[in-house]
């Protein structure tokens, strides 16, 4: 299996499909490669050289102990990007992985990046504050953290419900889709997953969102119960010189059923231009 070397010497494990412009995928929360496989393929198919990776500690990467947080994750990914030596890259991040790309775009990316798409992204920031204040409480991710210690297999399986917006009448999301959401969790190692949490609800963007200059697709679920809409996208957009914000009415967290057809189109259609 492929990997690249991170700077503290910790394997990224990386797929690569195809050949042409590349189009790298970053993963959200606790996923890892695989989440992204139709995106692959669809890309792929059409002309692009799709490369997706393993999060350190996430799934076939190492389990370091030290590291988990968005500075590094940014690093590993440019590790992984320099190593394939990539120019014109396009960037496309979901959730955690949303933030992960717009860090390494404005920290890493000078003179690579052509474009970048997010969907379901963290940014600006998740956590409240009296300057977030549409924020979700500190104690949501506490509590989220005491899960993954107690039982991360049951709560992983119970989380599916919200990331996918099963819980909500109408959906049309399968019950093998979350159990593959669960599968992927369980190959997150227990320190990764848990200080994940931080990197992705505390880290604020608003700083990595003004320093890109390259045009942004931004997408969202108006129903996403994981990052709602209101602190995220909506606020994103503004920040963003070439911002467009494409929003899914009814759509979730979780890239799958009507929501993927959708948004698959949005975004061939966007790196194709």
């Amino acid at each position: 299996m492929p990997y690249s070397t991170a700077p503290d010497g910790a394997q990224t494990f990386y797929k690569d499909w195809g050949t042409g412009q590349p189009v790298v995928f970053s993963h959200g929360w606790p996923l890892n490669a695989d989440a992204w496989d139709v995106e692959l393929k669809l890309a792929a198919d059409h002309g692009f050289r799709a490369i997706a990776h393993d999060r350190r500690g996430h799934g076939r990467s190492t389990q370091t102990w030290d590291g988990n947080d968005m500075d590094t994750y940014a690093a590993d990914l440019a590790a992984l990007i320099n190593t394939l030596d990539l120019r014109d890259v396009i960037l496309v991040g979901h959730s955690t992985g949303g933030g992960e790309v717009v860090r390494y775009a404005a920290r890493h990316g000078s003179g690579r990046v052509a474009k970048i798409v997010t969907a379901g992204a963290v940014p600006p920031v998740m956590v409240k504050s009296e300057s977030n204040p549409e924020g979700t409480p500190i104690e949501a991710f506490d509590e989220i953290r005491g899960a993954v210690l107690a039982d991360r297999s049951q709560f992983y399986k119970d989380l599916s419900a919200a990331f996918f917006g099963t819980n909500r009448e109408g959906s049309a999301v399968s019950q093998g889709q979350r159990d593959q959401f669960w599968r992927l969790g369980m190959q997150v190692g227990l320190k990764a997953a848990y200080d994940c949490v931080r990197a992705f609800s505390e880290t604020d963007f608003t700083d990595d969102l003004r320093a890109v200059k390259v045009p942004v697709l931004i997408a969202h679920g108006d129903e996403d119960q994981i990052v709602p809409i209101e602190a995220s996208a909506k606020k994103a957009v503004n920040l963003v010189e070439k911002a467009t914000l494409k929003v899914y009415p009814g759509a979730p967290h979780g890239i799958a059923g009507p929501y993927q057809q959708a948004f698959d189109k949005d975004l061939l259609d966007f790196i194709s231009s």
